[in-house]
């Protein structure tokens, strides 16, 4: 749908808002270049767990590990409460 001369689409006003915003000061701040230069790779700090996991090797028969993929993303940290259940149960 093309706009008659003078009017602005949704997508033109936000824009123009947002330069408007940029020139004010505000919320530009965080997308300076120096401020781009300046952040840090990785996770930002306190979004870390306080219990930390340890990376390991274990191996499963293909149907096993196959039948847990299919669970769906977050099969290893089901996998590591169902082992931790084990465990509570003194199934060991």
């Amino acid at each position: 749908m093309a706009t008659k001369p003078g009017e602005m689409n949704a997508f033109e006003r936000e824009l123009v808002e947002s330069v408007d915003q940029a020139l004010r000061g505000e919320l530009a701040a965080t997308h300076t270049p120096e401020a781009i230069v300046s952040r840090r790779r990785g996770r930002p700090r306190g979004s870390v767990q306080a219990v930390t996991k340890k990376s390991t090797t274990i191996r499963f028969d293909a149907d096993v590990l196959e039948a847990l993929k299919a669970t769906g993303p977050g099969w290893q940290t089901r996998v590591n409460a169902a082992a931790r259940e084990w465990l509570r149960l003194g199934k060991v």
